[in-house]
């Protein structure tokens, strides 16, 4: 049974929890909504119309993807442990696959007006759609994370790891044009990018969610070390999959002019910024998880680089939705 002080300090916990997902929440709004502005002001490159809502739609997407992915991976690790309670967190994949589609939803009428924000229905030509690459790619991920909603409320919510690979699949695809050098490098890169940080970002998530259902067992410290394990090379994987990405499009010799004089640049800057901030998080972390008595006081930091990579998700929207300085 709980003391009266157990019970206010589990409260207090709670609230701080909660507070600190509203703000997260509500950064991940702002920045991609208002971050436009700031980075393209004193940069003379025009602010493209609708870009605040297109970044925040990519990064609902990404947060989605993410979830959802997530989740696979840590139930599947959560199986592996010896003496894990039966106990699970309750799955958030269907709310994530659904916010997903809307988002893919939205990303999907832009395109189907000419890359424009829609100003009603009637500007929306679905059927030009199939008349091209990016037309097409914007139908599969809607149709994607449809039928992962899908799978995620059924029995065999396992079966959602094909739909979601399959929005991988195309928004790497997206990424680079055909008209870019090199395109399908360029979408192996992104591809292998997004999967290592939607099971890194995804799956810390949902390995905090089990622990706190586990309360304390045993078990938690050998889920958490095996998920730190796989973490450690997904973050590797994040990082390397990052670097060569921006260096094609911004070659070595432009690289410092680039990240202060372009908004691209400048976001850029931004996430490497919180990525570094990131993986000092996530070395605390592990840091703790190897050397404390009680291994489990690991996820005090880690539940502060799950706030952080929030924050990463929402201005790597941004990142996405601002024009590329250099072309290939």
């Amino acid at each position: 049974m709980r003391t009266g002080a157990g019970v206010d300090s589990a409260r207090r916990s709670g609230r701080g929890r909660t507070v600190a997902v509203l703000v997260l929440v509500a950064l991940g709004a702002v920045i991609p909504l208002f971050g436009p502005s700031a980075a393209l002001r004193g940069t003379g490159e025009a602010d493209v119309p609708g870009t605040g809502g297109i970044g925040l739609l990519r990064a609902v997407l990404f947060a989605a993807l993410s979830i959802s992915v997530g989740e696979l991976f840590v139930r599947r690790l959560a199986r592996s442990v010896p003496g894990a309670p039966p106990a699970a967190p309750r799955g958030w994949s269907t709310a994530a696959n659904s916010a997903g589609f809307v988002a893919a939803l939205g990303l999907a009428s832009v395109v189907a007006t000419g890359n424009l924000v829609p100003d009603g229905l009637a500007d929306i030509d679905v059927g030009g759609l199939y008349d091209s690459r990016d037309g097409k790619l914007a139908l599969l991920e809607v149709n994607a994370f449809l039928a992962a909603a899908l799978c995620a409320a059924s029995g065999r919510p396992g079966t959602q790891v094909w739909p979601l690979a399959a929005v991988m699949v195309a928004e790497a695809l997206r990424a680079h044009p055909t008209t870019e050098y090199s395109p399908l490098v360029g979408s192996g890169l992104t591809l292998v990018h997004l999967v290592c940080a939607s099971l890194w970002t995804g799956g810390l998530l949902h390995a905090l969610r089990t622990l706190r259902r586990w309360r304390g067992a045993e078990a938690g410290a050998a889920l958490l070390g095996r998920y730190a394990r796989v973490a450690a090379v997904l973050l590797a994987g994040t990082a390397a999959t990052g670097v060569c990405s921006s260096l094609r499009r911004m070659p070595p010799g432009t690289i410092l002019e680039q990240l202060t004089d372009t908004a691209y640049g400048r976001v850029l800057l931004a996430k490497v910024i919180l990525m570094a901030g990131v993986a000092v998080l996530a070395l605390w972390a592990r840091i703790r998880l190897a050397r404390a008595e009680d291994p489990l006081t690991a996820c005090s930091p880690a539940r502060a680089e799950v706030y952080a990579l929030g924050v990463v998700i929402a201005v790597s929207g941004l990142l996405t939705a601002l024009p590329v300085p250099i072309r290939w």
